[in-house]
């Protein structure tokens, strides 16, 4: 089979959260089998790494209307992985120090989306499935059907759109129709573009696309509702006969506690003491007691209300005060935020210490550190993290939602069953209560953790089981 991904980014290229490690390693994973997997990616000059920039060649150039305007596109290609990536270039669009939050965002994923149809037969390669990823890509399955119906190589393409996260849509007015796609209002309707009195790309998508997707069944759900669809829950029930949730994995032979050249002491499920030695290398970076014997909570996170972030500043003062714990956090986000967290590190030197960065070798050392990881999400659509932490034997403290409920299994106090400790209600005070269930458990009784901790890094939260969902549906649309 025949499979495209196109995505605004993708490890180890270029990535700013979850979308592009899903890139970097479902394509990888599908490129084992006996399928051609290509990837499309856009340019981004300066934030590509060197040792990748010299190994583009160049395969095509030509040229490209946006609405009125003629623009460059040239096609670089890359091969690794058993995957062949190619990275659409324009320096206008994309030769730029970030990769989104720009006025002319629309402009340039308009030019993207289109490159990414026109560049097809001039490199000779038509995809049995087109796998689009958010807002940024997601006008390309009404782009097929509408603006070039009329091409009969392409017609026969089937499309996927995989969201990520609800929350950004990818809303324009209505001027881009003939300003940026030299289209008319077709595609322009209920069950199309239209949103409102504007143009909804991934509205869009989702009715024009073959498939809609996203990363886990729990949330697949939560989108449908009125307090997680924001206002496309009604899109989303009627189009109900072909959304799929399908949990998102990590890449194991990145993420492995055994080889894992990030971290300092490599460990595994039958020998925790090179884990013992990260923590105490964690609580010396940190400028904590170095103590292995005292319980030390991870926080890994954006600070931002969406990750729970308002529960941990409102719950710090009782839970330094009154228990036996200590916690790292490492993150950027909302000034109020990080300014709270350099309050408590100055506060509760001994016990709470932040680095208002994001270091990612640091990041992983959080992981590979740490004894549980808090995790208190508002909505989560998969998370990354807690499957992380599982992985390097750290036990999660989640909020059930999303890809949080599908991958932490709650800790039984009868049975001692679970890989994690999970709360419903979405407040400090029952946050509390959990991270006070976890701490009981951690100090009278170490043997259940320690079987928690053997359970979730045997549990196989590797892309081997999601990449054989996706492939299933792939050959339902194909075959």
């Amino acid at each position: 089979m025949n499979i495209a991904f196109t995505a605004s980014e993708c490890a180890p290229f270029f990535k700013t959260g979850g979308l592009g490690d899903v890139m970097g390693a479902l394509p990888k994973e599908l490129a084992k089998g006996e399928h051609d997997v290509r990837v499309i990616l856009p340019y981004y000059k300066q934030k590509m790494p060197e040792k990748y920039q010299s190994q583009l060649k160049d395969v095509t150039s030509f040229n490209l209307r946006v609405g009125w305007r003629n623009q460059y596109c040239g096609i670089k290609e890359l091969k690794q992985d058993n995957v062949t990536y190619y990275f659409v270039d324009n320096l206008y669009y994309f030769d730029r120090p970030t990769l989104y939050d720009y006025g002319d965002d629309g402009e340039r994923f308009a030019f993207f989306s289109q490159a990414v149809i026109e560049m097809l037969e001039k490199i000779d390669f038509i995809p049995d499935i087109l796998h689009v990823n958010d807002w940024q890509t997601a006008v390309i399955p009404v782009l097929l059907k509408d603006k070039y119906h009329w091409v009969n190589a392409l017609k026969d393409i089937k499309t996927v759109l995989t969201i990520h996260n609800i929350l950004f849509q990818g809303k324009f007015d209505q001027v881009v129709l003939s300003d940026l796609f030299d289209m008319g209002y077709s595609a322009y309707h209920d069950h199309g573009l239209k949103y409102e009195n504007q143009v909804g790309w991934l509205k869009g998508g989702i009715y024009y696309a073959d498939l809609v997707t996203t990363v886990s069944p729990t949330y697949a759900e939560e989108i449908k509702t009125p307090e997680n669809g924001y206002g496309l829950n009604d899109d989303l029930s009627n189009i109900s006969y072909k959304l799929v949730g399908i949990l998102n994995g990590i890449d194991y032979d990145i993420y492995n506690p055994e080889k894992d050249p990030t971290i300092p002491h490599n460990f595994s499920s039958k020998d925790f003491s090179g884990k013992t030695k990260n923590k105490l290398l964690l609580q010396k970076k940190f400028g904590l007691p170095e103590n292995e014997n005292v319980a030390l909570i991870g926080v890994v996170t954006r600070l931002d209300e969406q990750k729970g972030v308002q529960l941990i500043t409102e719950a710090m003062d009782e839970l330094m005060s009154y228990r036996n714990v200590q916690v790292v956090l490492i993150g950027t986000g909302k000034d109020y935020f990080e300014d709270s967290f350099r309050y408590f590190s100055n506060q509760y030197p001994d016990k709470f210490s932040a680095r208002i960065e994001f270091d990612s070798e640091l990041a992983q050392l959080i992981y590979a550190g740490a004894d549980a990881f808090l995790m208190p999400s508002k909505f989560e659509p998969c998370g990354l993290s807690q499957l992380n932490s599982l992985r390097y034997g750290t036990l999660p403290i989640v909020h059930e939602v999303g890809g949080l409920v599908d991958t932490v299994t709650a800790y039984n106090q009868e049975t001692g069953e679970g890989n994690g400790f999970t709360f419903y209600s979405f407040d400090a005070k029952t946050m509390l209560d959990t991270i006070d269930r976890a701490l009981t458990v951690y100090y009278e009784k170490p043997d259940q953790w320690k079987s928690m901790m053997i359970r979730g890094m045997n549990k196989d939260n590797s892309w081997h089981k999601s990449a054989e969902k996706y492939l299933g549906q792939y050959k339902y649309l194909v075959y």
